[in-house]
């Protein structure tokens, strides 16, 4: 039965061997890799060996990927093994039909179509036709010995100069096109040749395969750099220039101490090849787009931790910032990134040539975790924010991480990103331990919001602007009575978009829940906040209540059935407020518990605001059932 290798290949990638492996023996961590005692014979001291794409025992000799792992562990053929595993990665085993099997025959000519225009172009290089291209090379700093390792090439100025070279060998230009090496017209017929006047970069797939070319125009000529075209082997979104080689020497056996080459994302394919050559052998490059998905999966799958280098101007960052927003959904324990910014100006080729290796080393070396480099970007350009700056700038952070769709991580990324920015903006002279520096109240500059003494709430109800801002007094209400609802309320009190003069009761809230201060019932935090906002905290208060309450009409009873009832109206009031949103992070959270599980109180929690997302769906939910 023959198998689209497509398939095979997705099904390997989507399926992690150490999983697999590790339901039948029991893995220890080995270095960068996994041992056990072999499954295959009898052993008391571990031999079996776990790599990123295959197993290998030193003891008997067994070897294999995924799936010839579950031949040999449970007895079944190459059908019944891929079957058994695609069901498990939830993938369906394509149909194998005497068209499938040519599609499969095509693709191997197709490889044969691409080795042979590599054997022309890699010869020409050292003609005189490609004097030029190899004078480009050499003044790029590349030896001879690296431009043979990659296979660089030259393609000639006669643009019809492949198909004539090619023709002798029964290589037409249909299937010339097929191979990504013509241009097509809106029929799909060829109607020249892709690659002409540039020097060949071949492309390689992870394990090696040449499946299309790259290549760069001397002079001013656009596009500077081309890629070839889709094509059944090449698919630019899954691949990534020099991962053959990268993956080879991340993964090589090494003497103890000695640590694997950092895998490190560049932009082009020159940055990749010099940083070869400089020792830095982890290097890679996505083929002219941004960073996919898949190609992070890809990474993760080679290490935990890769690099990502961008350059250090506008186009840089906003790679970067791109690149994070890609990471982000598809984070989870064990696998993140680490990024660096260049200097002005340089790229790691230039870097090389002009500043040598030790001073790239350092540059990776010093590479930053992902959640400063977020922090960095998002904080870009502030300096000193006013109150609604750094409101909206809490909202940011917070949602930046609940991206992250792993639960407890995302909580670690938020706490993080928090508290980098009471660091950075909240962190007066007093330090956290001073409410952020900020006990002297409005006149000493703090968190009044543009609250003055002039404008006076003694003895005066709260205006009643509209019906949005008196649901948020009253959220902010029930949290002054029952503030142990802040941990569970949090992130959706962040995403209220609060009026100027209700806005700095959530930041003294925040900040408070923040730093771990925050009392535990209505009473002992109105006492809190009148010793650390004066006046301007008890005006807060007064706006909110209506009235300024006696401490002791504060709620002081930790009543479960009373935490139950500010719960679901808190809920209720933010649900009418922002419905979708609402309903959107309840699916959500129904799903994280279905595959994640939790405690009897989280689903109560939980189920308290299914209710209410029932209702919002009947619209059956009003301010009057409140």
């Amino acid at each position: 039965m023959a198998i689209d290798p497509g398939f095979l290949e997705e099904l390997r990638a989507r399926t992690p061997l150490t999983s697999v492996i590790g339901r039948r023996v029991k893995l220890a961590r080995s270095g960068r890799n996994w041992k056990g005692c072999c499954p295959f014979h009898g052993e008391k001291t571990p031999s079996f060996y776990v790599y990123d794409d295959h197993f290998h025992c030193f003891g008997c000799g067994a070897h294999g990927d995924v799936i010839s792992f579950v031949m040999q562990m449970e007895g079944k053929a190459f059908p019944e093994a891929v079957e058994e595993l695609a069901s498990a990665a939830g993938m369906e085993v394509p149909v194998q039909t005497q068209a499938a099997r040519q599609v499969m025959d095509h693709a191997r000519t197709l490889e044969d179509v691409l080795a042979a225009a590599q054997k022309i172009w890699s010869a020409a290089l050292w003609r005189p036709e490609g004097r030029a291209g190899l004078d480009y090379l050499l003044g790029r700093g590349l030896t001879r010995q690296t431009i043979t390792a990659f296979g660089l090439g030259w393609a000639s100025e006669g643009r019809g100069d492949l198909v004539k070279a090619l023709a002798p060998e029964g290589i037409t230009p249909e299937k010339m096109a097929e191979a990504g090496l013509m241009r097509v017209d809106e029929d799909g017929k060829p109607k020249g040749e892709l690659f002409w006047g540039r020097v060949t970069f071949p492309i390689r797939d992870r394990r090696g395969r040449l499946v299309s070319f790259g290549g760069r125009i001397l002079g001013d000529g656009q596009p500077k750099y081309l890629n070839g075209p889709e094509t059944p082997l090449f698919s630019k979104r899954r691949l990534l220039f020099g991962l053959d080689r990268a993956r080879a020497a991340v993964r090589a056996p090494r003497p103890r101490g000695v640590e694997a080459p950092a895998l490190v994302v560049v932009e082009g394919y020159m940055d990749v090849i010099a940083l070869h050559q400089a020792g830095f052998a982890g290097a890679v490059a996505p083929l002219g787009t941004a960073l996919t998905a898949e190609q992070l999966e890809v990474l993760w799958q080679v290490s935990p931790l890769p690099i990502l280098c961008f350059d250090g101007d506008g186009a840089g960052r906003r790679a970067a910032i791109k690149a994070a927003e890609t990471a982000l959904p598809l984070l989870k324990a064990g696998h993140s990134l680490r990024l660096c910014l260049l200097p002005e100006g340089e790229d790691p080729d230039s870097m090389v040539r002009g500043r040598g290796e030790q001073a790239v080393a350092e540059l990776f070396a010093n590479a930053q975790p992902l959640t400063d480099v977020l922090f960095d970007l998002l904080t870009s350009g502030m300096s000193a924010p006013g109150p609604e700056e750094r409101a909206a700038l809490r909202t940011r952070l917070t949602e930046t991480a609940a991206l992250i769709p792993d639960r407890a991580l995302a909580a670690e990324y938020r706490s993080t990103l928090l508290d980098r920015f009471f660091s950075k903006f909240r962190g007066g002279k007093g330090g956290k331990g001073q409410f952020g520096g900020r006990s002297g109240g409005a006149g000493a500059g703090g968190w009044s919001s543009g609250m003055s003494a002039g404008q006076g709430f003694a003895g005066t109800a709260p205006v009643m602007v509209d019906q949005a801002r008196e649901r948020q007094r009253l959220m902010l209400r029930l949290l002054l009575h029952v503030p142990t609802l802040m941990q569970e309320v949090e992130e959706a009190l962040c995403r209220l978009d609060l009026p100027a003069d209700l806005a700095p009761l959530r930041e003294m809230l925040l900040d408070l829940s923040a730093e771990g201060r925050l009392p535990q019932t209505g009473g002992a935090l109105r006492a809190r906040l009148e010793t650390m906002g004066g006046e301007d905290a008890l005006r807060l208060v007064q706006l909110v209540e209506g009235t300024l309450p006696r401490p002791d009409e504060f709620t002081e009873s930790d009543d479960p059935a009373q935490t139950v009832a500010a719960r679901t109206q808190w809920w209720h009031f933010y649900g009418l407020l922002h419905r979708e949103q609402f309903i959107r992070e309840v699916a959500r959270d129904i799903a994280g518990f279905a595959e994640n599980g939790g405690d009897s109180s989280q689903w109560q929690r939980l189920q308290a605001r299914m209710d209410i997302m029932d209702q919002l769906r009947r619209g059956g939910v009003d301010d009057a059932d409140i």
